[in-house]
């Protein structure tokens, strides 16, 4: 874990703000205010500060000692990452049929039960770390910091994988960026379906100026040049009429269905 954080970064694109060795300013300010300290920089923080936050904020959080050894790690890193609610939503999501309880980020006895009636941890580790990932690729963020975080991510998989096996670990570095938090308030914008609704509703409004212009053509047959004028501007409209709508539809189909895996993505 220590590895994977480094030590005191403050980029101005993170939003966990600034960082030492994983402990954000604010979490260190309200641990220090929990123990009737004042607050201090979190370049200050001391090795037994770091070790007693992971211990109670982040360990006991996701109870890692009730879990199978290498799925504790694997959830453990995501806590530190984006938090314990959102690493407990990629551990519930890839037990899949195993766990028949709520999508909510608390890890209860019913969750605690479902890992430990898996008998292929290395596929739940791989399960766990493609929802991490697919949460990753969904944060604004990742353009600055995907590098960094996929390398990590990659490296927590097979360390992951070693400890459920009963095998030696490899050894964790520390990837530029792969640090920093990955927060699910920083997710891409869903997008609007505004304009499908305005070129449906041009569409429509299309084909019933078409229809109007029927209605004049067929009164106005005596007159042929008239009536042929008006002919080739229904043509005209209803095909652009059709071409509206259909786009309308179809853009509303991808902006909808866009957003359901972006929330999918981000729990």
């Amino acid at each position: 874990m220590l590895a994977h954080e480094g030590g005191y970064v403050n980029h101005p694109r993170d939003p966990g703000g600034p960082t030492n060795k994983g402990v954000t300013q604010r979490v260190y300010d309200a641990y220090r205010r929990g123990k009737g300290l004042g607050t201090k920089s979190v370049q200050q923080i001391a090795n037994q500060e770091v070790a007693d936050i992971y211990d109670r904020q982040y360990w006991d959080a996701v109870k890692g000692d009730d879990l199978p050894a290498g799925i504790d790690y694997v959830v453990f890193d995501g806590a530190v990452n984006s938090g314990p609610k959102q690493s407990i939503i990629w551990l519930q999501r890839a037990l899949g049929s195993a766990y028949g309880g709520r999508i909510d980020g608390t890890m209860g006895l019913t969750t605690i039960t479902a890992v430990n009636s898996v008998e292929d941890l290395d596929a739940l580790v791989d399960a766990i770390c493609d929802q991490r990932m697919n949460f990753l690729r969904h944060l604004s963020t990742f353009r600055v910091f995907g590098g960094g975080w996929t390398a990590r991510v990659s490296e927590v998989r097979a360390i992951g994988k070693a400890w459920a096996s009963s095998n030696a670990p490899r050894v964790a570095n520390f990837y530029d960026g792969a640090s920093a938090k990955a927060f699910a308030e920083d997710a891409n914008e869903a997008p609007t379906t505004a304009p499908a609704d305005v070129a449906t509703g041009a569409g429509v409004g299309g084909g019933v100026v078409a229809g109007t212009l029927q209605s004049l053509q067929d009164q106005l047959m005596p007159f042929s040049y008239a009536s042929q004028w008006i002919g080739k501007v229904i043509v005209v409209l209803v095909i652009v009429s059709a071409i509206l709508a259909i786009g309308g539809l179809g853009y509303r189909w991808w902006a909808s269905r866009k957003a359901k895996r972006l929330a999918e993505a981000v729990g």
